[in-house]
């Protein structure tokens, strides 16, 4: 019976897996799935036939690859719209983008990473675009020092005792660049994630004083200049502090 639980357990965990190849793809095929998550194929195509019975992923017939389903987006839609700072903040972040006119986005820390869940791309016509969903180290770029600075400190040292770190980040000078952006309210990163992309974060707290995300602002690194983001930042943490109000 043991055995039998730790196999269904295992079975689950591997569907999970599967669901989440698609935060960075439209659609995949069998063999595609297999390679990211290293199972054999005769196991992967068992999940995949399950999954698209229950209607979270569908087949295309001719191509035969996977893409997600209607019953994905059926569970989406019952997500809370009072208290989800991608749907509540979204006006805030679009005034934003008009005042700085660069591409705003909304990340809040899941263990390690921090993920997109919102943002608001600029109107210029050479432009940051931030996809939605996307995953990032805490290790670099100004929203990751942001969460990191105003984390409590064990998260600190979580962040720094991951077997993950990237080699070409100073631990030490990471240390020191958080005490700055908590004297100065805010954080910069030039070409520390892509190169020719700059971007300036401020932390969101809510009406209890807990950080619960970080507003960024991003853009090309010859446009968003440190000058430049010295000038928005006070923009952004006036902006964040409505945010902040807005949640619970």
């Amino acid at each position: 019976m043991e055995e039998e639980q730790k196999a269904n357990v295992r079975a689950v965990d591997r569907a999970l897996d599967i669901l989440l190849c698609f935060t960075d793809a439209t659609d995949l095929g069998l063999s595609e799935i297999a390679s990211r998550l290293s199972l054999h194929k005769s196991t992967v195509h068992r999940l995949l036939a399950t999954l698209e019975n229950k209607g979270f992923l569908i087949r295309d017939v001719q191509t035969e690859k996977y893409r997600l389903g209607f019953r994905v987006w059926e569970l989406s839609a019952n997500l809370s719209q009072n208290d989800d700072p991608a749907t509540l903040l979204l006006p805030e972040m679009e005034r934003l983008r008009d005042l700085v006119e660069e591409t705003i986005s909304l990340y809040v820390r899941d263990g390690n990473e921090r993920i997109r869940v919102q943002a608001v791309q600029s109107k210029q016509p050479i432009r940051r675009v931030a996809p939605i969903g996307a995953r990032m180290p805490l290790a670099v770029g100004a929203s990751s020092k942001v969460l990191v600075a105003y984390a409590e400190p064990f998260i600190l040292q979580e962040v720094i005792s991951d077997p993950n770190w990237p080699d070409f980040v100073n631990k030490e000078s990471f240390i020191e660049q958080l005490d700055q952006i908590r004297k100065q309210g805010f954080a910069t990163s030039v070409e520390e994630r892509e190169l020719g992309t700059a971007a300036v974060a401020v932390p969101i707290f809510n009406r209890n004083g807990h950080l619960v995300a970080s507003i960024a602002a991003s853009g090309p690194s010859n446009r968003l200049t440190p000058e430049k983001m010295s000038q928005y930042a006070p923009y952004i943490m006036e902006a964040a502090y409505r945010m902040g109000k807005m949640m619970k």
